[in-house]
C-alpha cells in the first residue's frame, strides 16, 4: 500500500500566511537575498560577495556581543561576561572556517572579476575597525579609510572616548585590589595602551592562586579564547589572501599579505600571553 505523503498540516503547521507574518517577513529575506550584485559574468563572484556579506554579519553580532561583555565586566556582572565572551569565540570560530569555501576560489578564477572590485578592499571594513578597537588596538591612524563618512567616524570615536574590553578587565583587577599601575589612572582611551610590569605581577598573581581568584582566572582564560580564535581568523585569511593572489598587492593599496603579515604580530592582551612565560 503507498503510503500519502506527509501532509505538515495535520500536525498544526501553519500552511497559509496571506496576511500574517512569515519567516521570510520576520528575516527580510528579499532584501537580505537581493543584496548580492556581482559585476561581472565570472562564476566565482558570487562566493567572492556573499563570503564577505556573511562575514559583515558575522562581525555586526561579535561587536554586539563584545560590548555587552565590556559593560558586564564594568557592571562586575562576571557570569554574563563569560557567556558572551564564549560566544564571541565561536563566532570568531565561524569566520575561521568560512575562509576554507573561500580557498576552493582558484587563482584564475579571481582574475576573472578582481578588476571589477577597483579600489574595494575588506581593509576598508569599518566593522572590522569596530572590533579592534573595542578589543584594544586602538590605532588612530586607522580611521583614514573611513574618513569620507561621517556617520562612521562618529561611531568608531564613540568607541574610542571610552574604555575597551580588556581596558576594563585591569579595571576590575584594581576593584579586586591588585596594584596596577597607570593603567589605573588611564582617561585618554584613543590610543593603544602599552604593556605594563604591574598588569604582569597582577595576572602572576592570579594565575598563581586559581582557586583563590577564581572569577578573574575564568575571566582571564576567556579573554584568551577570545584573542586565541581571532588571531586564527587573521591567520586563515593572510594564508588565503596568499594563496589566492601570491605577493600582488590588495586592491585597497596595502601591501597585501605583508601586511596582513603585520597584523598578525599584534596582541590584544599582551599581559595574559607574557604571563605564561613568567609562572
Amino acid at each position: 500500500m503507498t503510503e500519502k505523503p506527509y501532509d505538515p498540516s495535520g500536525e498544526g503547521a501553519q500552511m497559509s500566511f496571506d496576511g500574517r507574518m512569515s519567516y521570510s517577513d520576520y528575516l527580510h529575506l528579499e532584501r537580505v537575498l537581493d543584496a548580492q550584485e556581482p559585476l561581472s559574468g565570472a562564476h566565482d563572484e558570487l562566493l567572492f560577495i556573499i563570503q564577505h556579506q556573511t562575514s559583515e554579519l558575522w562581525m555586526k553580532l561579535a561587536i554586539h556581543e563584545i560590548r555587552s561583555a565590556i559593560k558586564a565586566i564594568h557592571n562586575d556582572e562576571l557570569q554574563h561576561a563569560f557567556k558572551v565572551l564564549s560566544r564571541i569565540a565561536r563566532i570568531f570560530e565561524q569566520l575561521t572556517g568560512a575562509w576554507d569555501v573561500l580557498r576552493t576560489m582558484t587563482p584564475s578564477e579571481y582574475t576573472e572579476f578582481r578588476g571589477q572590485l577597483g579600489q574595494s578592499s575588506g581593509f576598508q571594513s569599518y566593522q572590522y575597525r569596530a572590533i579592534e578597537f573595542l578589543a584594544g588596538n586602538r590605532n588612530v591612524a586607522m580611521l583614514g579609510p573611513h574618513a569620507h563618512r561621517s556617520d562612521v567616524i562618529a561611531k568608531l570615536e564613540e568607541i574610542l572616548g571610552e574604555p575597551g574590553l580588556y581596558d576594563e578587565a585591569l579595571l576590575l583587577l584594581a576593584r579586586n585590589g591588585f596594584d596596577i599601575g597607570e593603567d589605573a589612572q588611564r582617561t585618554d582611551w584613543r590610543t593603544t595602551r602599552t604593556a605594563n610590569d604591574k598588569v604582569l605581577a597582577a595576572w602572576k598573581t592570579v594565575y598563581a592562586s586559581p582557586d583563590k581568584h577564581w572569577m578573574l582566572y575564568e575571566l582571564a582564560e576567556k579573554l584568551v579564547d577570545f584573542e586565541d580564535y581571532f588571531r586564527r581568523w587573521r591567520f586563515n585569511h593572510v594564508t588565503t589572501v596568499e594563496r589566492i593572489i601570491g605577493l600582488k598587492r590588495g586592491t585597497g593599496g596595502t601591501s597585501g599579505v605583508s601586511y596582513l603579515r603585520k597584523m598578525l604580530e599584534v596582541e590584544l592582551f599582551p599581559e595574559l600571553w607574557k604571563v605564561r612565560t613568567e609562572l
